[in-house]
């Protein structure tokens, strides 16, 4: 009996601590079957999944079970307040309609030589939907357990009541003036009741919809009536990096510029690709790439969701002198590794090569990326300063999200959000 009791205890806790895991960690993949999870605007997979607050359809979601086998995939959604904390909030009270809805709609993968069962959606359903705006967590889980977490991914529901102006900017610092880009941006807060600014209202700051490394608990540096400046010198201050690198893997047959060798010969396939030199000592090069978004794609006249094959790719870092970089891990950073820096993304050191290596296994498709080398093992935030270097021309997305809470509201409501380009081009919601 006080076995059978000790073994309930754990995995109450067990259950406990992976809950709590999913909550401080957004943007997880919980099961290794899962793969290739893609949830974008539709139409678009090089957008975030951003909707305005009451739209329906208005996000794509796609993911494969390499397991090769239909199962009982069902989704919901998690209102969370601005630093992705989960709200104390029924679901009913921000769920239009079932709180739980199952993905019915699936497909055995063709043609392809790995195995696998293709699942989406189009995403808010009509029968249910959040009906707040703010932060939210989309949790996709197995026979109707919300314990047994395949995935979460971030959703941003935006009532836009807060007009925002925003420009880049090169720094006046002579110390960061080569190296970094400068957000300066102002709301307009006529629509909203904030008698305590400090305390109501939060404003976040993102690169390339980098979570990692946002920027936000800054104060406005003026205030004129109903317009608040975000202006400060030291504020809202981004190392540029330099455009990202690029894996064209659209097709395995036909090597790209950037394959160097495949066996197609082996399941899943083996891909090698060309090695990657650091770029701190190179002059910056101005060409187009996705800001570290990916897309699944083919060339091979096929449809890339259900007839798309897998490879498992090899990146190579070679690093100056052939050197390994004292005190630092390097890491594959963009959207397809959601920014974290764990064992997943971490490359090893071949002393032999004089070089970095990982080998991950993706499906078809077009994959921007960069190497990072965190201050200490598992570190939040990436640092590209020692692979690629900074380079204030750089292309950059910002995005500005502000968040409104009410001295009545049990939770933070977006209500301003922009988007703008250091190259001068805005994007709307």
């Amino acid at each position: 009996m006080k076995k059978m009791k000790h073994i309930t205890y754990l995995a109450v806790f067990l259950l406990v601590a992976f809950t709590g895991l999913a909550q401080r960690e957004p943007d997880r993949v919980y099961m290794p079957n899962v793969k290739t999870v893609q949830l974008y605007a539709s139409g678009d997979q090089t957008a975030y999944p951003v909707m305005s607050v009451g739209s329906v359809g208005a996000l794509e979601l796609h993911f494969d079970d390499l397991d090769g086998y239909v199962k009982n995939y069902s989704y919901t959604y998690q209102l969370c307040n601005a630093d992705w904390t989960p709200v104390d909030l029924s679901p009913f009270d921000y769920i239009q309609g079932f709180t739980q809805n199952r993905l019915t709609q699936y497909r055995a993968s063709s043609i392809a030589t790995t195995s696998y069962i293709h699942y989406q959606a189009t995403l808010p359903e009509r029968n249910s939907a959040p009906s707040k705006s703010g932060n939210f967590l989309l949790k996709v889980f197995l026979n109707g357990d919300t314990s047994q977490l395949a995935f979460t991914r971030r959703i941003l529901i935006v009532d836009k009541l807060v007009p925002i102006s925003a420009v880049v900017l090169q720094p006046f610092d002579q110390n960061k003036l080569r190296t970094h880009q400068k957000l300066q941006f102002s709301i307009d807060k006529t629509a909203l009741s904030v008698l305590n600014p400090a305390q109501q209202l939060k404003v976040v700051a993102i690169q390339n919809f980098r979570w990692d490394n946002i920027i936000t608990d800054k104060q406005p540096m003026f205030m004129r009536g109903n317009v608040f400046e975000y202006n400060a010198e030291r504020d809202f201050l981004f190392p540029a990096g330099k455009e990202y690198r690029w894996a064209d893997l659209r097709s395995f047959r036909f090597l790209s510029d950037r394959m160097d060798k495949a066996n197609l010969n082996t399941q899943p396939f083996e891909v090698q690709l060309k090695p990657d030199g650091e770029r701190t000592q190179a002059r910056y090069i101005v060409y187009a790439d996705f800001n570290g978004f990916s897309e699944t794609r083919a060339t091979d006249n096929i449809n890339p969701w259900w007839q798309g094959d897998y490879a498992n790719v090899t990146f190579t870092l070679v690093p100056l002198n052939r050197q390994p970089y004292a005190g630092k891990e390097v890491y594959l950073a963009g959207q397809f590794t959601n920014y974290k820096y764990n064992e997943d993304s971490r490359l090893t050191y071949n002393a032999e090569k004089g070089a970095y290596e990982k080998t991950m296994l993706l499906k078809q498709g077009y994959y921007t990326y960069t190497y990072a080398t965190p201050e200490q093992v598992n570190a939040n935030a990436g640092e590209m300063t020692y692979t690629d270097g900074n380079y204030w021309e750089t292309e950059n997305a910002y995005t500005i999200l502000v968040y409104y809470k009410g001295f009545s509201d049990r939770y933070d409501r977006l209500v301003g959000f922009t988007t703008v380009n250091s190259r001068g081009a805005k994007e709307q919601l």
